[in-house]
């Protein structure tokens, strides 16, 4: 007999139900079917257009979410082009592409919020990062992160939920709802994976700021010496490789939102430069002295312990303070075990849907076995568990034997398929890599770390002295990696699961 999950309140479809859509604006034929055939995929559609009229013609016809414009066209100026587009379609993240490397149009087209400009001839490995960057800001901009909306799951409604009628989520509605349409700065906490971008989103799309920019920065993913820039832009000649000036994300989100992610990782500078703008809305770019005034609301986001970090002297206290006027706590997957049914059911449907499968239900004993996991990885960990359940079934019932080995409890093989006493990186990095887990670069350093640890404290007898002589660290560097050193998650156990976009 198999169980039915009851219909969740919340309406919810992640993907969009149709391909992403680049449009190209360029004069050179060349240009255009280079750019054209090296950034089509199954997953992008590219059109283009040789005039500034022609392209224009198109936003409204074919809808793209991002566009790529020249700067000089025949019939107009690509200012002129890009200013038409934000009357037409204001949301649509516009790259500005030039060969004029001190070109003042390309400025001004940042200054009045175009997404990015990139001098000619383009390197299509950074052109994909940019566009890629730009289709996630376009998803995150228009598809509209719902809740506490009675609707069922799995319709074409294209929007993201955020499921759960827990009591606690339902504690987070009416945050959200209270606070929304408030300009006030907002930390949201919670681990990793339980739906922190969706909240920002929420409180982006009920805001009065709906229709202004809303650009996101992950803190932790840009390296520290160029975080600041990317958030505040740089003069010419800052610093080395500063060719030419830069618009920064909060001088291009003026008047609309910006989210900082992992907003914990930022150095004490960045930091300083933050507090600032939160307090009196003004900064300088990087090498500047000319002060910038702008009127940006600031949403933010950490899965670390700020207070935790103030006391240990990594995060300033008085920006702790700023950001922690209105917080929102989302909870771990185990602290609402109620809604993994609903959960469950919605990520079911998305899975059927991409991978053209037809599962209808779970076996009592699966979802017993799934309310029984501890969720480290929280929600985006149980999107990749039914994802994996579902590429499993052979028939409509997610089983047992579907679930995989880690969450089942299981014995999972060491990363490539080896003990202890060895660690294969490159099988390691493969695993993680295909099933889309967080936090890539820890979870290999501290597995490497675990072992050479390890193996040079057997050699030298748990000699810490010595030991941090042979590894080349202080003592104080190797205390605090033997304190870090606690169990974690087999890596080849999350990863058969663990990441996901969705809440």
């Amino acid at each position: 007999m198999s169980y039915h999950p009851p219909a969740p309140t919340t309406v919810a479809i992640t993907p969009r139900c149709f391909v992403p859509k680049l449009l190209i604006i360029d004069d050179e034929t060349n240009v255009l079917y280079s750019l054209q055939t090296g950034l089509e995929t199954d997953e992008l559609t590219v059109v283009t257009a040789k005039t500034g009229k022609r392209g224009l013609t198109l936003v409204p016809k074919e809808e793209p979410d991002v566009v790529i414009v020249d700067v000089r066209l025949p019939d107009m100026t690509g200012l002129e082009v890009f200013d038409k587009i934000k009357e037409i379609a204001p949301k649509v993240p516009v790259v500005i592409i030039t060969a004029f490397a001190a070109t003042e149009t390309a400025i001004e087209a940042m200054k009045r919020g175009a997404f990015d400009y990139l001098l000619k001839p383009v390197d299509l490995h950074h052109l994909r990062e940019v566009v890629g960057r730009a289709l996630e800001l376009r998803r995150m901009q228009s598809v509209p992160a719902v809740f506490d909306r009675p609707e069922t799951v799995g319709d074409e409604s294209g929007t993201d939920p955020i499921v759960g009628r827990s009591s606690v989520m339902q504690d987070v509605y009416k945050t959200i709802g209270r606070i929304a349409q408030q300009d006030v700065t907002v930390l949201i906490l919670g681990e990793s994976g339980t739906g922190k971008e969706l909240v920002a989103r929420a409180l982006f799309q009920h805001s009065k700021r709906a229709n202004k920019p809303f650009l996101a920065i992950n803190c932790a993913a840009i390296p520290d010496a160029l975080l600041e820039s990317e958030l505040f832009g740089h003069e010419r000649g800052a610093f080395t490789g500063a060719d030419r000036q830069r618009i920064g994300k909060f001088e291009q989100a003026d008047g609309g939102t910006i989210f900082l992610d992992e907003i914990g990782d930022m150095t004490a500078t960045t930091q300083a430069k933050v507090l600032r703008v939160l307090q009196n809305q003004q900064f300088e770019r990087v090498g500047g002295q000319e002060t910038l005034s702008v009127d940006t609301r600031v949403i933010t986001a950490t899965n670390r312990n700020l207070e935790a970090e103030v006391a240990a002297g990594r995060f300033r206290q008085d920006l702790f303070y700023r950001l922690n006027g209105v917080t929102i706590t989302l909870p771990p997957l185990r602290d609402r075990k109620d809604d993994i049914p609903l959960l469950v059911d919605y990520f079911i449907r998305v899975a059927n849907r991409k991978l053209d499968k037809h599962v209808t239900t779970i076996a009592p004993e699966a979802l017993r076995v799934l309310n029984s996991h501890g969720w480290p990885g929280n929600v985006r960990e149980l999107q990749n568990v039914v994802r994996y359940a579902v590429i499993q079934a052979v028939g409509e019932v997610m089983t047992v034997e579907c679930l995989p080995a880690s969450v089942r409890g299981g014995s999972a093989p060491q990363p490539g398929g080896s003990s202890d006493d060895g660690l294969d990186v490159r099988k390691l990095m493969r695993d993680l890599l295909a099933f889309g887990s967080p936090d890539i670069y820890r979870r290999v350093i501290a597995e490497v770390d675990r072992i050479v640890l390890a193996e040079v404290l057997r050699h030298v007898a748990n000699n810490q002295v010595h030991a941090s002589e042979l590894l080349g660290i202080s003592r104080t560097t190797l205390r605090a990696k033997l304190a870090a050193d606690k169990p974690a998650p087999n890596p080849a156990k999350p990863v058969e699961p663990p990441a996901g976009e969705t809440e």
